[in-house]
């Protein structure tokens, strides 16, 4: 299981690559602090108050380190004499951007597959197959993948309403160890995932889902 968000290094609370360029940085920080503020998708009655205000001062001072030029050199020396950080190399030309841990695009293909939460929630009472899988013990990423595949809503429209990337998405449907972002996004990524399916009840499933991971990185 990836270490707890307040153990991550500035770059990987922005999830940006050492050598981003400043623009990429304040991308990377204005998305998180669109998923994390009050009242959010992905923050919404999942995390504490006082742990969303914590994840916020922590992305709040990862950027004010990053942005600033000597900061960020005497960050990086930090961390390379640490053994953390290897020499980082200038940063990314400005027409190559990376993509930040969230997706905030607005593709109207995308659109054209949203599908009414009503309808969502007919499918959901009238499928014996997605029942049986909300009242096991566990709920795997195979599990939410057949629901989501069932109900035949496309990862891209998940990733859209929850400004999830895809990839992370795909990953937590694949209970993908290796590459789950850290237990602070993913307890907020799997909430949101259900939210846009319309399943119920939210903070249980969800907490079935974080114990599977859980044991699963035990093994």
């Amino acid at each position: 299981m990836p270490k707890d968000f307040a153990a991550l290094n500035y770059y990987e609370m922005l999830d940006v690559k050492p050598n981003a360029a400043p623009f990429e940085i304040r991308h990377a920080y204005n998305t998180a602090l669109h998923v994390y503020e009050s009242g959010s998708l992905a923050s919404y009655s999942f995390f504490p108050e006082a742990e969303r205000r914590n994840i916020l001062s922590l992305i709040e001072k990862a950027y004010q380190t990053l942005i600033n030029d000597q900061a960020r050199k005497d960050y990086n020396e930090m961390l390379i004499s640490r053994g953390e950080l290897d020499a980082v190399e200038e940063a990314a030309p400005a027409d190559k951007k990376t993509v930040a841990i969230f997706d905030v695009s607005r593709s109207p293909a995308v659109k054209s597959y949203m599908t009414g939460k009503e309808a969502l929630k007919n499918k959901i009472r009238q499928s014996q197959s997605i029942g049986k899988i909300l009242v096991q013990n566990e709920l795997c990423g195979a599990d939410l993948k057949k629901i989501r595949t069932e109900l035949d809503v496309p990862v891209e429209q998940i990733a859209q309403e929850s400004k999830i990337r895809v990839d992370h998405l795909r990953n937590m449907e694949e209970d993908n160890m290796a590459r789950l972002p850290a237990a602070v996004f993913l307890k907020g990524f799997v909430k949101s995932y259900l939210q846009c399916l319309c399943l119920e009840p939210v903070d249980e499933l969800a907490v079935r889902y974080m114990n599977n991971i859980a044991r699963l990185s035990k093994s």
